[in-house]
């Protein structure tokens, strides 16, 4: 398969898979509102799709939709009104608004929004008042209540204009920028990926182009274009908007491992080894052709992939490390060893997790190498955590090996981490 055709394939298998499910639960909240709020019978009115969906930004595996329900403005009077947080106030109405039908669902107030919390996803409802020049005034309980503004629909039409000029380039970077943030485990929002996307095809206009060909170019200078960003850099302004959008994490390490990957994708001319450099930039969703293990006879591969257990949307961060010990020797953390030894005991741990409890952890343990080929123990199993969120293993053979952790929440893959495993004699 030529790279081009592999790329047009990873983005078909990006696509959002669910939407009909959760547009249909958009629809039956917006004819609740719309009854009781405006005595009409209407599932749109009144409703704006924003977030990645309303920027047509999604990909397959997103946890959560974004909308805004614009209230009638009466309401902004009798809710100002209140001595002390008004804000809540309407926050609650809403939620015991959709609350009345969906009894059973998990329902709350968070902030700014009411979050409804379905199997697989959510949906994040803000209720707010649409001014004359399309921005929303709504309601923020926190810090004792506060009304502030924000500017979707700017952002939405901005996005949809450099697609159609750039030739849905846009939208398909986002898109594959997405994948790799799952695949590399990044507490991103999804904002701030699309101004990163919006920002540098502004810059450059030669990208400007119809198709696929373009994009091994494409994916090297942007990651290029990311490490040129100051790690102390804190945001950057969103597209139409103007609103500043947040970065939350050090992203500076994985942004030079993942622009040496693409580098070196860029000046392969295989197509099969540039398949494999970029499955580990956008996950398996990017067609791949694992040679080793078609001209190895005998060999079992029972490998697992998180994509295919659960859904995948990462959404905050999870890092592990490893205990590496051995009788005689004193404990070292994995992370501070080029390499280990055969025959250590290995102990790996979660070091940091900002995942509201309670939830799931699994693990993964993958070999790599000649040897593990040899061996028949290329593994690669997704193992369930026995409730420790620990993972006791033997450093037994040499080669490369990595090790990867998974935090499942409400069925959903929200957080995963790797750390390298290189043994040697």
């Amino acid at each position: 398969m030529p790279i081009n055709e592999a790329f047009e394939s990873c983005l078909n298998n990006l696509l959002v898979d669910n939407e009909d499910s959760i547009f249909q639960k958009i629809k039956r909240i917006v004819k609740i509102l719309n009854k009781e709020l405006y005595n009409i019978d209407s599932d749109i009115e009144h409703s704006y799709i924003i977030g990645s969906f309303g920027r047509d930004t999604a990909i397959k595996g997103v946890s959560d939709l974004d909308i805004i329900f614009a209230l009638p403005d009466d309401l902004y009077y009798t809710y100002n009104a209140y001595e002390t947080n008004g804000q809540s106030a309407l926050l609650q109405k809403i939620r015991n608004i959709i609350g009345l039908t969906y009894s059973q669902t998990d329902i709350r107030g968070d902030g700014q929004v009411v979050v409804i919390q379905f199997t697989g996803f959510k949906i994040e409802l803000c209720p707010a008042f649409l001014e004359s020049d399309d921005t929303f005034t709504y309601p923020d309980s926190n810090d004792g209540g506060s009304w502030k503004v924000t500017k979707p629909l700017q952002e939405n039409l901005a996005m949809e204009e450099l697609n159609t000029l750039s030739e849905h380039t846009l939208i398909r970077l986002c898109r594959f920028i997405r994948a790799w943030k799952n695949k590399f485990g990044l507490k991103l929002g999804g904002l701030l990926i699309d101004t990163w996307c919006y920002d540098f095809l502004k810059e450059n206009i030669q990208f400007y182009d119809e198709g696929f060909d373009h994009f091994p170019e494409i994916i090297k200078d942007f990651f290029n274009y990311l490490s040129n960003f100051s790690a102390d850099r804190r945001y950057w302004y969103s597209p139409g908007a103007k609103q500043k959008v947040y970065k939350k994490i050090n992203i500076n390490r994985k942004v030079k491992k993942s622009l040496e990957i693409a580098t070196a994708a860029y000046d392969l001319e295989d197509a099969n080894k540039q398949s494999q450099k970029y499955r580990a930039l956008f996950g398996k969703a990017f067609p791949y052709t694992n040679i080793l293990l078609e001209k190895a006879e005998n060999v079992i591969n029972n490998e697992e992939f998180v994509e295919e257990r659960f859904q995948l949307d990462i959404i905050y961060s999870l890092r592990i490390d490893c205990k590496v010990s051995q009788d005689g020797y004193r404990t070292e953390l994995l992370r501070s060893l080029k390499v280990i030894r055969n025959k250590k005991s290995l102990l790996f741990f979660i070091s940091h997790c900002d995942v509201p409890r309670p939830y799931e952890v699994y693990w993964k343990i993958k070999n790599l190498g000649q040897m593990a080929i040899d061996k028949n123990m290329i593994r690669g199993q997704i193992i369930k955590d026995l409730g420790h969120e620990e993972r006791k293993e033997t450093s037994t053979f040499n080669g490369p090996h990595y090790v990867e952790c998974y935090i499942v929440k409400d069925g959903i893959c929200v957080a995963r981490a790797r750390i390298n495993v290189p043994i040697s004699l």
